[in-house]
């Protein structure tokens, strides 16, 4: 049988090796993709290097929740006070901590009567489910945030949608954002997402690379980098989410130590175990069905 060009190759030089490709920078963790308020309304120009779309109505085409507005102000009132509660377990007051309403498929209208509640935070999971229904809400009307994992090809988009960016996870990301948000004339807060538990599943860096990467996107001039965001590991009980979110804060406290950085914002907690986390010191809680009710 004749032999293949790559088999006579390999037979005169029998240990030359492939040569690896070395990362240069700090990988993410792959696989699936904070104290005060964050400043409110849109500081930057509408027509931005991605304009929000003319049309008037939503666009999205998947499944919507639907709910009673006399529901929903029920369920804001219990999730304020067991904030509050929680916040003074830990001994902050409970201005302490923001609420931060995820609005994943929930309909345009239901997200308009959260904010006639109060509810001046909203987070999104994708630009494209937020663009139309930041549209139809208004987005002035409240602080849009993003929550969800962030693509590099869509950072212009979300500098034009969100007030907010709680999912930086590499330092190309960064750069994409910072760029972008400087040619719209506006520095954007900003939180690097942490995979506390090493999940696979999970987008976010490997606490073993937060602090080289938290001092890499330091000085990018349009990004205003203030915190740290987890999501916990899927658990029985609330409890036992706690350890993460502990770790996470002494992540945040190691890293101003050595840094030198403030990093006074922890976004960390979600409907099942949002007060195990402000008990750990989350500023930030992102809740969804305990407000607005289970994902179709």
């Amino acid at each position: 049988m004749r032999s293949t060009r790559r088999e006579r190759r390999r037979a005169r030089c029998p240990g030359r090796a492939r040569p690896v490709r070395r990362a240069l920078r700090p990988p993410a963790a792959r696989p699936r993709p904070g104290r005060g308020p964050a400043p409110g309304g849109s500081s930057f120009p509408q027509g931005g290097p991605f304009p929000l779309a003319a049309h008037p109505g939503p666009v999205y085409s998947g499944p919507l929740v639907n709910a009673n507005g006399d529901a929903l102000r029920q369920r804001l009132d219990e999730v304020r006070g067991r904030i509050s509660a929680a916040a003074a377990r830990s001994g902050r007051p409970a201005g302490s901590v923001l609420l931060v309403g995820v609005t994943k498929t929930v309909a345009a209208v239901l997200v308009a009567r959260a904010v006639e509640l109060g509810l001046a935070d909203l987070g999104e999971n994708r630009v494209q489910e937020a663009q139309p229904k930041i549209l139809a809400v208004g987005r002035d009307r409240a602080r849009w945030h993003m929550v969800g994992h962030l693509q590099r090809n869509k950072a212009g988009r979300a500098v034009d949608l969100f007030d907010r960016v709680h999912s930086v996870d590499s330092l190309e990301l960064a750069e994409a954002l910072s760029r972008r948000a400087v040619e719209a004339g506006r520095r954007l807060p900003a939180l690097v997402e942490v995979n506390v538990s090493g999940e696979p599943s999970k987008f976010g860096v490997g606490p073993e690379y937060l602090e080289r990467l938290l001092e890499a996107i330091a000085g990018l001039p349009g990004l205003a980098v203030d915190g740290l965001m987890t999501v916990g590991q899927a658990v029985a009980s609330p409890a036992d989410a706690r350890p993460g979110f502990a770790r996470l804060r002494e992540l945040r406290d190691r890293a101003e130590a050595r840094l030198g950085l403030r990093l006074p914002e922890l976004s960390m907690g979600m409907s099942g175990d949002f007060e195990a986390a402000v008990e750990e010191g989350s500023t930030m809680v992102r809740i969804g069905t305990a407000l607005f009710g289970p994902r179709p």
